[in-house]
């Protein structure tokens, strides 16, 4: 049972981040502080995780991933919560109901730099909770029921493009001067996340295009998944002021801007530098991969990228830990934080770079 259970941990961070919001003030950084430390010393301390066991009762996994709407709706409505004038879904009263404790009291007292932890927090819960489930889910595109899921999870990071992007173009051009999540070596992550960004979703636009082309239907209307996916993101806005007039407006989109932004960091350390010829099969050694422990059970083995980008149509849960692909410095929230040092990720990556193309590069005649 425990192999089923390790996929729940996102689960459970989203608790630090509800009880740091209900507290208020200072208690606010609690999720925040908890993800990081749970999954980057976690990933220093609990070593690798190379298991690879027969699992029997996949719907169990599938419930998992399932939930995730459940988690992502507390965390949108417990910021929505934090900054509306009434008590939204009389959740302060609820609280002192039960615990005798004042959370309406609390949430007056905070000031606008308690908010600063709570969006950079919500940012990265977003894409834990949203965009990860999110990806196993849009990967599943003969099950409609896992697209729709799929999708609405990635409309609370405004990237349900992702879907189009990511399945037909990514994991197609991986690798390729046509892939717009590959960075070239030298580009830092900020510049990545620009040009990723902006790329990407004009590669989603021409691959819905030349889809709907094909079955001859207008390029605007409701057969658009392109312009479905904005119409998502934006009720997910609307209901944000509906309930939270602008300061609920203005939360959530900078949460859902740092959730998309963290995505794209993901994206610069899966496969950063990595050079594959076009029309060349993809092998697992056109990603970075890791087996830290933390990272594999908080991102339903998205660590395991090498052989996810070999054979994409498996589950997650068949994924193999592949430990003689090339591997990054350390887990992935480890590296993401690297890489927002651009000198300090070039230093770290500069000898696998080099080893990458003694081992590979007349593989892939470069």
């Amino acid at each position: 049972m425990f192999h089923y259970a390790k996929f729940s941990l996102f689960h459970v961070l989203t608790l630090p981040f509800l009880i740091g919001i209900t507290l208020g003030t200072y208690w606010m950084s609690l999720g925040l502080v908890s993800v990081v430390t749970v999954v980057v010393f976690g990933d220093l301390l609990a070593g690798d995780d190379h298991s690879e066991p027969e699992y029997q009762q996949p719907w169990l996994l599938n419930l998992l991933l399932y939930s995730s709407l459940l988690f992502i709706l507390l965390i949108f409505a417990a910021l929505l919560w934090s900054v509306a004038s009434t008590d939204l879904f009389g959740y302060g009263q609820w609280i002192q109901q039960w615990t005798g404790f004042d959370a309406l009291s609390a949430r007056n007292a905070n000031q606008w730099w308690h908010f600063v932890p709570v969006g950079l927090g919500a940012g990265l819960l977003i894409a834990m909770v949203g965009t990860v489930p999110a990806h196993e889910l849009t990967h599943r595109t003969s099950d409609r029921m896992a697209m729709l899921v799929g999708r609405w999870l990635l409309a609370f990071s405004w990237d349900s493009s992702f879907a189009i992007e990511h399945v037909y173009g990514h994991h197609r051009y991986v690798g390729t001067k046509r892939d717009p999540a590959t960075a070239p070596r030298g580009r830092s992550v900020y510049r990545h996340i620009l040009l990723s960004t902006l790329l990407g979703n004009k590669s989603a636009w021409a691959i819905e295009q030349q889809r709907l082309t094909r079955l001859k239907q207008s390029t605007v209307g409701h057969h658009n998944r392109f312009l479905r996916g904005i119409m998502m993101s934006l009720l997910l806005s609307m209901l944000a002021y509906v309930l939270a007039d602008w300061q609920g407006l203005l939360l959530f989109t900078l949460c859902a801007l740092l959730a998309k932004t963290t995505l794209e960091v993901v994206n610069y350390i899966e496969h950063y530098g990595i050079v594959r010829q076009p029309n060349t099969p993809v092998r697992p050694y056109h990603s970075w991969n890791t087996t830290k422990r933390i990272s594999s059970w908080a991102s339903f083995n998205l660590t395991r990228h090498s052989h996810h980008h070999a054979r994409a149509q498996l589950p997650f849960y068949q994924l193999k830990a592949y430990p003689e692909a090339p591997s990054l410095p350390t887990g992935y929230l480890g590296s993401m934080l690297l890489a927002l040092i651009p000198p300090l990720w070039f230093r770290f990556m500069a000898p696998k770079l080099k080893q990458w193309d003694q081992q590979y590069a007349e593989t892939d005649q470069l």
